[in-house]
């Protein structure tokens, strides 16, 4: 089980390969493996599993350590070998080839049971022997209708013909995850699939990682970790359900954020950042959460559920909290101004019109024409000023360690009464004056505007919701700028210089956008 130390490790270069292969190294998996307490590989009835195996990397490095911890216990290198593989530690793999490939870092070899194995205690003839403790089984998944039962995936949209590979993974395709191995687990760890590509765009992926973390959850082991994307901090395409559970539920423990993926994923880019946790079954209390901007950690301890979206720095989570606690705001919030998703019931494939009601399209086209017929004003917006702002602001950018902008002349409209928009444009507001408009504009560009909406921003998109913590103004009929925002809530020079860090100018955003002239996707 050991190295060459001239040898590169075929884990760290699979680790490596590309964006839709995002294997674990073994030095992130051992990350991992540090926040467990160590005495687990000690003791010869500790059980471990990975439900989504790839390379084998979390059992190879937990087996390690056991050969280590063990050496006490049972002094017989080889019979301490088959007590491990065969009693320890288990795995379920995602596909066949990745079977393959973890029987192969666990056993030395393919089959479990062959000649080249490094453990005897598989049986030969057993037709089944060659699995040994990492399982693979092709499962299909549970139509009803257009969508799987189990990941709720769209039939059409994944495409799913004649070929092998069905996406159908077998430890979320189950009512009964515990069914196959019957046997209790003290451990289970792992890197799952983060959504499935179904046909479109990554944008239009379907997240999945969360179901395996829910059914380990119902697995009931004594410790949980899991390396996940960090999208579900605010929620997102079925993610709402699994944010609130996970916020409220404290024996999540710690949890290990990234903002940038590639800190630990060198190579691969995953919007918003990555992290991983722990679960403690037995334990309950505060999270310490150590959050990384480049190689500087930043530890804190705190309650997950202060909001009802995760904020992953402590000190951005201190200035939230001083904001829209502030005695002169309004009680309420932009989140209540903003509007939904096609204001107008148009989508963003909407075709222009020779004449019609006005009508903001994607900026390539413009303001062109829309049917009356299909145009629906349900938050009576048509006939009033209006501020139109694009809802993928960010596009582009899945960095959020680097300034993040979100809003510029270059990207937003002011739209006239009678002027309405596709979905290619949520309603940031709507008056009856153009000059309430202007200030409205004049407050979504000050940077501690657009700080309070980053901290519940994990993605390109945003919507309404994002707006929750920015406070509604009561007078629409000034300037506003960050002096005058800093004397109203009593930002201090250090709050400013931290939030001044981490937005864009929007006056460089729109010369960046004049140059690269970008278009806005839809979500």
């Amino acid at each position: 089980m050991g190295n060459d130390d001239a040898t590169p490790d075929i884990l760290d270069c699979l680790a490596n390969l590309s964006s839709d292969e995002v294997f674990t190294s073994p030095e992130l998996a051992n990350q991992m493996l540090d926040l467990l307490p160590q005495g687990l590989f000690e003791s010869p009835d500790t059980t471990f599993l990975d439900p989504c195996c790839k390379s084998g990397v979390f059992l190879r490095e937990i087996t390690k350590r056991l050969i280590k911890g063990l050496e006490k216990w049972e002094p017989d290198l080889q019979k301490r070998i088959d007590h491990i593989l065969g009693k320890q530690v288990f795995g379920i793999a995602l596909t066949q080839l990745t079977s393959n490939v973890s029987r192969r870092s666990l056993y030395c070899s393919k089959k479990a049971n062959g000649k080249y194995s490094i453990t005897t205690v598989f049986d030969p003839n057993s037709e089944r022997g060659f699995q040994g403790n990492i399982k693979w089984k092709r499962i299909c998944h549970s139509w009803n209708g257009l969508f799987c039962d189990y990941c709720g995936v769209n039939k059409i949209q994944l495409q799913v013909g004649g070929g092998y590979e069905t996406h159908a993974y077998w430890f979320i395709h189950t009512k009964n995850p515990e069914g196959i191995f019957n046997m209790k687990f003290d451990v289970i760890v792992g890197n799952p699939p983060y959504q499935l590509d179904d046909g479109g765009n990554g944008k239009s992926a379907k997240p999945i990682y969360q179901l395996f973390v829910q059914n380990a959850i119902k697995l009931n082991p004594r410790y949980l970790s899991m390396i996940i994307p960090a999208r579900w901090y605010s929620g997102g395409k079925g993610l709402d359900d699994f944010r609130k559970t996970m916020l409220n539920d404290e024996r999540v423990r710690k949890i290990i954020d990234f903002e940038n993926s590639a800190e630990i994923f060198k190579g691969v880019d995953i919007a918003g950042g990555i992290c991983y946790f722990l679960w403690d079954r037995d334990s309950r209390g505060l999270c310490e959460v150590t959050n990384y901007v480049g190689d500087k950690p930043v530890m804190s301890v705190r309650k997950l559920n202060e909001f009802g979206t995760f904020i992953r720095q402590a000190y951005a989570e201190r200035i939230v909290k001083k904001v829209i606690n502030y005695p002169n705001n309004s009680g309420a919030f932009l989140s209540d101004v903003v509007s939904v998703r096609k204001p107008f019931g148009l989508p963003t494939n909407y075709r222009p019109k020779e004449k019609g009601i006005p009508c903001w399209f994607l900026q390539r086209i413009g303001l062109k024409y829309a049917d009356p017929q299909d145009v629906s004003d349900p938050g009576k917006l048509l006939n009033k000023w209006k501020l139109l702002i694009p809802p993928t602001p960010i596009a582009g950018q899945t960095d959020f360690s680097k300034p993040v902008g979100f809003y510029y002349d270059g990207n937003i409209r002011i739209a006239k009464p009678g002027e309405c928009c596709t979905e290619s444009y949520l309603v940031a507001c709507a008056f009856d004056k153009k000059s309430e408009v202007e200030s409205f504009k004049s407050y979504l560009f000050t940077k501690i505007v657009r700080f309070l909406l980053l901290q519940t921003v994990v993605s390109q998109h945003v919507s309404k919701a994002n707006f929750c913590f920015v406070p509604k103004q009561v007078n629409w009929d000034v300037s506003y700028s960050d002096a005058i925002l800093r004397r109203m809530w009593n930002i201090t020079d250090d709050e400013w210089a931290y939030i001044n860090s981490k937005i864009s100018d929007a006056s460089v955003d729109d010369k960046r956008a004049e140059n690269s002239k970008p278009t806005f996707e839809k979500k």
